[in-house]
C-alpha cells in the first residue's frame, strides 16, 4: 500500500501502486475538484500538483509516488484566497467550468516558477490545458491578474 502525502496529510492507498493517482485522488479520498477529462494526459482537467510541478494525475501511478508531496485543487489554499483563485473570480473565467481546477493548479504553478510573464510565456506554460468552452483570452487576463495580485496585492488591476 503505498503511502501518499496529499495536502499535507498522511493517507495509505488501498489501491495496487499502479493505479493512476486520479483514481485514488477522487475514488478513494472523495477529493473530486480533481476532474476526469481524457485519462491520457491531453486535456490537463486532473492536473495536480506533485512537489510543486503540475503534472496530469491520470498519467503518474501512486507506486511512484513515495515521499511526493501532492496538492489537489482542494489544498491549494484552504481559504480559496489564493491569488490564482482570486483572479479566475475577478476575471469571471468559466463557463461551464469542468476545466477550471485543473486550469487553476496549472496556472499556480506557472506562476510558482515566473512570477511576472509574458503573455507569451503564460500561452505557453498553459497550452496543454483544454477549455471547450474556449475562455483562453480569460484564462490568461486572470494569469496576468493572479501576477499582479501576487506581486504586488493587486493595485494594478
Amino acid at each position: 500500500m503505498p503511502n501518499l502525502t496529499i495536502n499535507g496529510q498522511s493517507y495509505f492507498a488501498d489501491a495496487p501502486s499502479d493505479t493512476p493517482l486520479l483514481w485514488v485522488i477522487r475514488e478513494d479520498l472523495r477529493l473530486t475538484g480533481t476532474k476526469y477529462g481524457c485519462g491520457i494526459g491531453a486535456c490537463g482537467a486532473c492536473t495536480v500538483h506533485v512537489n510543486g510541478e503540475a503534472v496530469r494525475s491520470c498519467m503518474i501511478s501512486v507506486g511512484e509516488l513515495g515521499g511526493a508531496h501532492i496538492v489537489t485543487i482542494e489544498g491549494l489554499d484552504p481559504a480559496n484566497a489564493h491569488p490564482v483563485q482570486q483572479a479566475w473570480i475577478e476575471q469571471q473565467v468559466p463557463q461551464c467550468g469542468y476545466c477550471q481546477s485543473g486550469q487553476i493548479m496549472q496556472a499556480a504553478a506557472l506562476l510558482s516558477a515566473n512570477s511576472r510573464p509574458t503573455d507569451r510565456q503564460i500561452v505557453d506554460g498553459m497550452t496543454g490545458n483544454l477549455c471547450r468552452c474556449a475562455t483562453y483570452s480569460r484564462i490568461v487576463g486572470a494569469v496576468k491578474r493572479a501576477a499582479e495580485i501576487a506581486n504586488d496585492g493587486g493595485r494594478h488591476g
